[in-house]
């Protein structure tokens, strides 16, 4: 038995005016995974537990097979372990955004949650400044990809509340600030990282470019570091991860799964779909499970881009769900789930905790339950509902 799950982070969606009162998902051209919808099990699994904020951590926590409730401690720690960060069990690990904050009329607003989609090279520079500046034995600046990075804090706290910055595109961020014990550090040092970053030599260039600086950090998805069950214990499958995420790289490791790294793998519409791919493929000649993840649907649907949106679904369904489609038959038992972890409405901007839809196809197999396509809609009316989504492991193992 091989298993592959492709993840199309935030694909599902809710019906948008501009389409006619279709979800991008209806709206977007995906012939392949329609082909999985007719001949496969097509249903809706609630990923995101009661009680538990609907982030890409515990929605793929639940995807991978594991229940949040019992093992979600935070978004950071898992990407500091994917960093090769050390924490020790009283370090709190961060989500330290790079962002662009705007002054208007006397507040300041989020204009960019991602700085410009700011590149690592760039990137790197800021948070080496950042470390040198502020940096201490208790407060750590890692350098992670893109605009999203690490900051550890030392026998810290982490009893706060933190909102995560693509949360709040466009709003004024003095009500987003961390609150609770511990919070006004955070704060302090969101507050020095501006007059750092106000000159820095990258921020000047990039402004020379009409390119949006990066004007402040941004601390959110705290935690502390968790345990997993390894993959081979839980489910007695060898496996990997390949993502351009550290958040995945991180749960794959957790889980003692290999983390694949693909050339050109960017986390955004540029990102190498078929690379992808063509690694999972590879990597399940000699493994039985690879879990694939697409981050650029999530990207557009925080960017408000709903040309975006169709665009990434259309091409994770016809550059990843094809090319596996099309190296299936070299497996003898190949089973696919696809999915997305959580909903990103793009006219929200942000995660939902509505279930979302899946298909598992068998290649080879007709065994469908009544979906003529790949969608929201058609995955409600199958009936299949599963309440728990680490129930989806169970699905895919079955015999």
């Amino acid at each position: 038995m091989k298993i592959i799950v492709l993840l199309g982070d935030g694909m599902s969606d809710e019906p948008c005016a501009e389409l006619d009162g279709k979800t991008p998902l209806q709206a977007a051209q995906t012939p392949n995974m329609d082909r999985m919808a007719r001949a496969g099990q097509v249903g809706l699994a609630k990923t995101v537990p009661d009680g538990l904020p609907p982030g890409s951590d515990v929605a793929n926590l639940s995807v991978f097979g594991y229940d949040p409730r019992s093992c979600y401690t935070g978004r950071s720690p898992l990407e500091a372990i994917s960093m090769g960060v050390q924490l020790g069990p009283h370090d709190v690990a961060f989500r330290m955004n790079l962002v662009t904050l705007t002054p208007h009329n006397g507040k300041i607003y989020m204009e960019d949650f991602s700085a410009g989609h700011i590149g690592s090279e760039e990137s790197h520079q800021l948070i080496a400044t950042l470390q040198a500046e502020l940096g201490d034995e208790r407060f750590e600046f890692h350098p992670g990809v893109g605009y999203r990075h690490l900051l550890v804090w030392r026998n810290g706290k982490d009893a706060m509340t933190a909102t995560p910055p693509h949360d709040i595109s466009g709003k004024k961020v003095l009500e987003y600030l961390p609150r609770g014990d511990g919070a006004d550090e955070l704060i302090n040092l969101m507050n020095s990282s501006q007059m750092v970053l106000h000159n820095h030599p990258v921020n000047k260039q990039r402004k020379e470019r009409d390119e949006l600086p990066a004007t402040s950090i941004w601390l959110w998805g705290h935690g502390k570091s968790p345990v997993l069950q390894p993959y081979q214990e839980k489910f007695g499958l060898s496996g990997a991860v390949i993502s351009a995420v550290d958040l995945m790289k991180g749960i794959g490791l957790c889980a003692g799964l290999e983390v694949i790294n693909v050339p050109g793998a960017t986390g955004y519409i540029d990102t190498n779909y078929s690379g992808k791919a063509e690694a999972a493929l590879a990597a399940l000649e000699r493994l039985d499970f690879v879990y694939v993840h697409v981050e650029a649907p999530d990207e557009a649907s925080h960017s408000g881009n709903l040309q975006h949106k169709i665009k990434a679904i259309e091409d994770f369904d016809r550059l990843v769900v094809g090319t596996v489609l099309a190296g299936a038959e070299r497996f003898d038992d190949l089973r696919i789930l696809c999915c997305p972890d959580h909903p990103t409405p793009v006219q929200k901007m942000t995660h939902t905790s509505d279930p979302v839809p899946f298909v598992i196809y068998r290649p080879g197999q007709e065994y469908g339950n009544g979906a003529a396509a790949y969608d929201e809609l058609q995955a409600k009316a199958t009936g299949l509902f599963l309440p728990e989504g680490h129930g989806l492991m169970d699905l895919l193992t079955r015999r």
